[in-house]
């Protein structure tokens, strides 16, 4: 049987919430929660409140010189305050590690307002699925599951136990969460936990790619729609067959050459079109570009399969034409 068609999200940055999308924040806590792992309080710094938030939802984070995207991981959102949690990683090209070494109480950031392509559906039950820092977005939609008064259930899978963040949060809600630390307890068995087709259930997931993959196969019996999934990371790109290809920027009457070693995104900075980008790894979104003619490779980790068949937009940081066929854009 073929995997099962899934909603794939990624972390998104917002649209622009003024002339530049930011806003300045304030450090008001940092908390260890885990070995590598802080939570940062965030609030303005003169007292204003902070935009709404809706499960799912995150934020640009600016530091070290490049932008992060981190969820907003309150269970119940606190007024005029966000919760992030992050995880230092030693492979990082420097947020993770900046954020750890030089972000304290009193610290101010430059931060985006909320944006949500991870929005929690409507359901009668939900099972979440959290893999080590993927716990965070998960936090908001267990708070809302209750809210909801709908049935719900965890499995948190990590590493080791104290390499897990929020696990006292987590534990308070009883026997609806399974903790399963690798170290003593081994690797989630998915195909166990999903073994039942649940009616009238969706399951949320975000975590390493491995678990993500280790979940869709193990639920490619379940109905059409019922997984939603979160990528923290890029997915691989194979551009070995990448040739060259026409796009015409329609708004600013601009037509160009895109070679196959060069993206949309960066032939459209060097003509000094008005862009707007974050990653340029096809994961926040920000770069989203509405396609006027023409077929779309999508390369991103962000669009979900029906957002991709409808051809309307793409991502110009990954994302290229289908056997270099011209494109029109709408830049």
């Amino acid at each position: 049987m073929n995997p099962l068609p899934v909603q794939d999200h990624t972390i998104a940055s917002p649209t622009a919430s003024g002339p530049t999308g930011r806003l300045r924040v304030r450090v008001s806590e940092r908390v260890t929660e885990a070995a590598d792992v802080i939570s940062l309080r965030l609030v303005h710094p003169s007292g204003e409140q902070l935009p709404t938030w809706d499960p799912g939802a995150h934020i640009d984070i600016e530091v070290a010189g490049v932008t992060r995207q981190y969820s907003l991981s309150d269970a119940v959102p606190a007024p005029g305050s966000w919760r992030i949690a992050v995880l230092r990683e030693p492979t990082s090209r420097g947020g993770s590690r900046a954020i750890h070494a030089t972000v304290h109480a009193g610290t101010e950031l430059i931060a985006s307002a909320p944006r949500n392509r991870f929005p929690l559906l409507p359901a009668q039950k939900y099972i979440f699925v959290a893999g080590g820092i993927g716990i965070t977005p998960i936090l908001p939609m267990i708070g809302e599951a209750e809210r909801r008064g709908a049935e719900w259930s965890l499995v948190y899978g990590g590493r080791k136990l104290d390499s897990m963040a929020f696990v006292d949060e987590v534990m308070s809600y009883g026997d609806r969460v399974t903790i399963v630390p690798e170290d003593t307890k081994g690797r989630v068995d998915f195909s166990e936990h999903l073994r039942q087709v649940l009616d009238h259930t969706l399951i949320y997931a975000c975590g390493p790619a491995p678990l993500l993959d280790a979940l869709a196969q193990a639920s490619n019996h379940w109905p059409t729609g019922s997984l939603h999934v979160e990528h923290f990371v890029a997915q691989e790109i194979d551009s070995t067959d990448d040739v060259e290809f026409e796009v015409e920027f329609a708004a600013s009457g601009v037509t160009a050459m895109i070679p196959p070693d060069r993206s949309i995104l960066d032939v459209a900075n060097d003509l000094g079109l008005p862009t707007l980008s974050s990653c340029e790894e096809g994961v926040c979104g920000t770069c989203q570009t509405a396609v006027w003619e023409g077929d779309a490779d999508h390369r991103d980790s962000v669009m979900t399969d029906e957002e991709k068949a409808s051809a309307s937009s793409m991502f110009i940081c990954v994302s290229r034409s289908k056997a270099g066929s011209r494109l029109k854009l709408d830049l």
